[in-house]
């Protein structure tokens, strides 16, 4: 396995409307977590943060200059586990008890930790079977209508279970942008984790189908249009009738 530096393991890229995606590099696509900057006037917000094999807080300390909000689309692993190192960390109560007490089951870190997910290791050779998700209890609970004000944009919360049960997408009716979390990007969709409910994942993308996106930013893969999104939600109520 190839050995990389800290330093080398996050990459950001500006996309528009003062939006940076964070991700790394090193671990594979299907499993590499898309996490999303979004710049405010008064205050950021960062939707998830990833793997927390190296440190978001070290490599990146442009992140906590500024006030921040780190929001939880979920409660995976690859979604959650930097989350500990910010001050202020939002999710949605039906994830609380998982931020607070998180294990490798619970996460989903026991079915993907190993050499499959990773093209490189950061500085030394990751041990898996001492590989764990540390504790963030939310210091706030976000639901269905919330807003989240950064000072001059606002974020909706969107309350969209069926892949986690607190799953939730942050919509920007301004620019019609979609943080979609995992309920919805391209790529393959994971809707047989031991939480997921397949009514509730119909309902969530039937009512996704309703607004008029015009950029998706989810979980995984390459961000995407409002047609394509509305594509790939016809395709999957189609596959699942």
């Amino acid at each position: 396995m190839r050995i990389v530096t800290p330093q080398q393991w996050f990459e950001v890229q500006q996309k528009a409307d003062g939006v940076k995606l964070i991700h790394e590099p090193w671990i594979r696509p299907f499993y590499r977590c898309n996490l999303w900057h979004i710049t405010g006037r008064d205050r950021d917000a960062l939707v998830d943060t990833g793997s927390g094999v190296v440190s978001l807080r070290q490599q990146l300390p442009w992140l906590t200059e500024r006030p921040l909000l780190a929001v939880a689309s979920h409660s995976h692993f690859d979604h959650i586990a930097g989350h500990h190192e910010f001050d202020e960390r939002l999710a949605h109560p039906a994830e609380a008890e998982i931020m607070a007490n998180p294990d490798n089951a619970s996460t989903l870190a026991d079915l993907c930790i190993g050499d499959q997910m990773f093209e490189a290791h950061p500085g030394c050779p990751l041990c898996y079977e001492e590989y764990r998700v540390k504790a963030a209890p939310a210091t706030r609970l976000i639901n269905e209508g919330d807003v989240l004000d950064l000072g001059d944009r606002r974020l909706e919360v969107l309350h969209t279970p069926g892949h986690s049960p607190g799953g939730i997408c942050l919509w920007e009716a301004a620019t019609g942008t979609l943080f979609s979390g995992d309920i919805i990007y391209d790529g393959p969709l994971i809707e047989d984790a031991y939480h997921s409910d397949l009514e509730d994942y119909r309902a969530s993308l039937e009512r996704l189908l309703t607004l008029p996106v015009r950029t998706v930013h989810g979980g995984h893969f390459p961000s995407f249009g409002g047609e394509r999104l509305r594509e790939l939600i016809r395709e999957w109520l189609t596959a699942h009738a």
